[in-house]
């Protein structure tokens, strides 16, 4: 009997269809999540209850173990036009670690059951505060095999950030000197890290001593306090030519004084959101955004998986109490990152 190839090919899907069929049938149709309604204050973002998002072709769901919470959430919270249309109930949250439980038709990379973590800035359809979230698989990336669910949860946003200042902004190399001003924060203590992989040395700025202590033991050959101490003085013990570069991970005067501290022709990144230093002569700022891609996650991994990677982390919450989350680093002094926790 012949067979034509389409229906041979009908019944070689078949089981792989039914499979996908029942798997979904066990998705709960709904889910808790953090979402705003309105824009305004910590208090707006409050638990809802949402229907699970299904993925489309190219997207993967994710049962949500642990959502990083940063400084920009606070931003989209209150602003919330300033850098999307926004859709309410608008769930926040740009990225978070956990399991694959559903895959697009057009998806070969991932499988039903893989960790994963991932970055994704106004994600389609919506943020990670929530027990489930689907995502562009270009976005995603595996969990490099040293790091357990809370701390990737923690990272994605900010080791890229980190990883791209170090590499793709700066270029840094063996034996140059940077500055790495913020180097207790989110970013900071990431990029202390990357920089001496790549073989750099590292002057980290912080506040107060428990933050300085955090960036020594990261790695920091030399720290200064960014606001009571002598920015320019230590930079000057430190590289009496001048650093080779500075990644300005927050604004204000002290970057001002940081960039003092820069050689002639020497060079200065900061990822967009940070408020950019004055023009100056001769000085040409790189500002970029952290890019999520296949590439870019093989190449953060493989720099993870070759260090004894640390990820502080701050404080951790439940999910039902995201606004306190929000309160917390809206404080300010955050030695590391904030997680949110589904379970």
């Amino acid at each position: 009997m012949k067979v034509s190839r389409a229906r041979a090919l009908g019944w070689l899907l078949a089981p792989l269809l039914a499979f996908s069929a029942v798997h979904a049938a066990k998705l709960p149709a709904t889910m808790r999540a953090a979402a705003i309604d309105q824009p305004g204050p910590a208090e707006v973002l409050t638990l809802h209850t949402l229907p699970v998002p299904r993925p489309g072709p190219d997207e993967v769901l994710i049962a949500v173990h642990t959502a990083g919470v940063g400084i920009w959430d606070t931003g989209v919270r209150r602003h919330p036009e300033d850098y999307m249309q926004p859709k309410f109930p608008l769930v926040l949250g740009t990225d978070g670690a956990g399991t694959v439980v559903a895959v697009g038709s057009s998806v070969a990379r991932f499988r039903v059951g893989d960790p994963v973590y991932s970055y994704s800035w106004n994600n389609p359809q919506g943020g990670f505060y929530a027990e489930y979230v689907a995502v562009p698989a270009e976005r995603v990336g595996r969990i490099p095999k040293n790091l357990d669910m809370t701390q990737a949860g923690a990272i994605a946003t900010t080791a890229l950030t980190a990883l791209q200042g170090v590499d793709d902004a700066l270029h840094l190399q063996a034996g140059q000197t940077v500055l790495i001003h913020g180097a207790a924060g989110g970013v900071g203590v990431l990029a202390v890290q990357f920089a001496k992989l790549r073989g750099a040395r590292v002057l980290g700025t912080a506040s107060g001593e428990d933050e300085l202590a955090l960036a020594r033991s990261l790695g920091a050959d030399a720290v200064v306090d960014g606001r009571s101490g002598d920015i320019l003085a230590a930079a000057r013990q430190f590289a009496p030519q001048g650093v080779d570069a500075v990644l300005g991970l927050a604004g204000g005067e002290p970057l001002e004084r940081c960039i003092d501290a820069l050689r002639p022709g020497g060079a200065l990144a900061y990822p967009r959101g940070v408020h950019g230093p004055k023009p100056r002569p001769g000085l040409s700022p790189i500002d970029y955004d952290a890019v999520p891609g296949p590439q870019q996650y093989a190449r953060l991994n493989a720099a993870i998986e070759s260090l004894r990677f640390q990820v502080p982390i701050a404080a951790q919450f439940p999910l039902a109490e995201a606004a306190r989350a929000h309160q917390r680093i809206e404080a300010g002094h955050v030695l590391g990152k904030i997680v949110l926790n589904m379970h």
